[in-house]
This record gives C-alpha cells, sequence and structure tokens, in this order.
C-alpha cells in the first residue's frame, strides 16, 4: 500500500472512530495522521528515501564504445487512457523514451528493444509497447529497426521476455534504460536472469546530495517522491525475497 493512500485511509478511520465511544482514540489518530502527511508531503523524506536508489549507478561510460543493442523498460505510456483517447498518453517518465530516441541516432547500428505490455490485473488487449512504438517512430526511429516486446507485465518478465526475444550472443553488450530509481531493481533481475547489461539511468526526481535535506515547497511533489521511493524499497525487497534479485540493493558490481 502506497503511503499517500494509507495516510487517506487513516484519516478516514480517525473520523468514524470520533463518532463512536473510541473518539479519544480517533482524535490522537488524526494528529499522526497530520503529522505523517506533513512530513511526506513537506520534509525531505522523499529526497532521503530516493537518493539511495537515484546515486546507486553512476551515468553510462560512453568512452567504452558503441553498444550492440539498447532496451527501454516501459513505464511511461498509460495503456487505459491511450485506449480510450485512441491515441499515445506519456504519463510519466517520458525521459525512457527521448534517451532511446538519442541513444538510436548516436548508434545507428545498435538495435532498439521496447519492452512493455500490461500491468493491469485484468486482462486486456491494450499494450504498452504498441502506444510507444508511434511515439518512438515520431522521435525519428525507423519501424524497422524497432523490436517490440508486448506481453511482460513487470520488470522480471521484462527481462525473460527480452531475453528471449534478442538472444543475446557472448561479448554482445546491451545498455539498459530506465528511471534512476528504478535501476537498481532491473539491474539485479537482470543479472538473476543471466542477461548482460549495462545501466543507462535517465528520469531522475531529485537533484543529487546537495537535496537531500531540502524541504519541499509544492507539497504535491513531496508526496509523489515519497509515493515513488516507498513503492521501489517495496518492491526490491519483495524481489529479493522472491529470488529474483542477488541482494537488497544490486549495485554496479555483479551481484
Amino acid at each position: 500500500m502506497l503511503p499517500i493512500n494509507l495516510l487517506v485511509e487513516l484519516g478516514i478511520l480517525s473520523l468514524v472512530l470520533m463518532l463512536t465511544r473510541f473518539a479519544a482514540l480517533g482524535r490522537k489518530l488524526a494528529v499522526t495522521t497530520l503529522v505523517l502527511l506533513a512530513l511526506a508531503a513537506s520534509s525531505p523524506l522523499g529526497n532521503l528515501l530516493l537518493y539511495p536508489l537515484e546515486s546507486r549507478f553512476p551515468p553510462w561510460d560512453a568512452s567504452r564504445g558503441a553498444p550492440d543493442g539498447i532496451i527501454v523498460l516501459g513505464g511511461s505510456v498509460d495503456t487505459d487512457l491511450s485506449a480510450a483517447h485512441r491515441t499515445p498518453v506519456v504519463s510519466h517518465a517520458a525521459d525512457r523514451l527521448l534517451a532511446a530516441a538519442e541513444l538510436a541516432r548516436r548508434y545507428p547500428n545498435a538495435r532498439i528493444v521496447f519492452t512493455g505490455g500490461t500491468a493491469n490485473l485484468v486482462s486486456t488487449e491494450s499494450r504498452e509497447a504498441d502506444y510507444s512504438a508511434p511515439i518512438l517512430e515520431g522521435l525519428g526511429i525507423p519501424r524497422e529497426r524497432l523490436i517490440l516486446e508486448r506481453d511482460s507485465r513487470n520488470t522480471w518478465e521484462n527481462a525473460i521476455f527480452t531475453k528471449q526475444l534478442v538472444a543475446q550472443k557472448p561479448g554482445e553488450r546491451w545498455l539498459l534504460v530506465t528511471s534512476a530509481f528504478h535501476m537498481p531493481r532491473s539491474m539485479g533481475i537482470f543479472r538473476t536472469a543471466e542477461f548482460d547489461v549495462e545501466a543507462y539511468p535517465v528520469d531522475w526526481r531529485m537533484g543529487g546530495r546537495d537535496d537531500l535535506f531540502t524541504f519541499t515547497r509544492v507539497s504535491g511533489d513531496g508526496l509523489a517522491r515519497v509515493d515513488v521511493a516507498v513503492r521501489e524499497w517495496i518492491g526490491l525487497l519483495t524481489y529479493r525475497v522472491m529470488g529474483r534479485t542477488g541482494e537488497l540493493l544490486p549495485g554496479p558490481g555483479k551481484d
């Protein structure tokens, strides 16, 4: 459960309790909820949770030479809204798509793979890869260069299905493009899947160490950072317990 959802539910529960013989408990819970909400919205909490994730992998070193392939993880396009409006709708993490276009121009011989199906629990015909393809074409990548993986529902399946699709040859170098906060979990998963990739982080949500103790002036931004960070830490813990990563917080070295 994400922090903002939990705080809303605690707030509702406190109001309900105030109407019962547990009114005193309800008032205490309401005060606690407001304090937690203020911390999440305005304090450096989100930055403190995000920094270990976003700083884990450094920017990719282009001096090593051209890659053989570029893998772009889904997560930018809202498939439900895209289906409703019959046009691609980018809801967040647009940097993943922009970086793919820039890398494709820089390395014209590299294979470009976009991997993303749908995260919906109920089966749907809407696939993120289908809506991302025209965006990438519009950014200058010819359709014949795109390899689309449209069946994955999560990062684990991104790795497994992409590995099967491209059949990486010994010595080939592949870049993995995803949000900086998502890179540790993604790299750990690809290593467990025995798909050797190099991290190409994008889509940072904070500036760096100087922002660690900065208070947020826009409450919505603070809540968003806390939600993103907590969700990712939960994902890291879950995938480690499931054996899909070799350590809790994968880093630049091998697991």
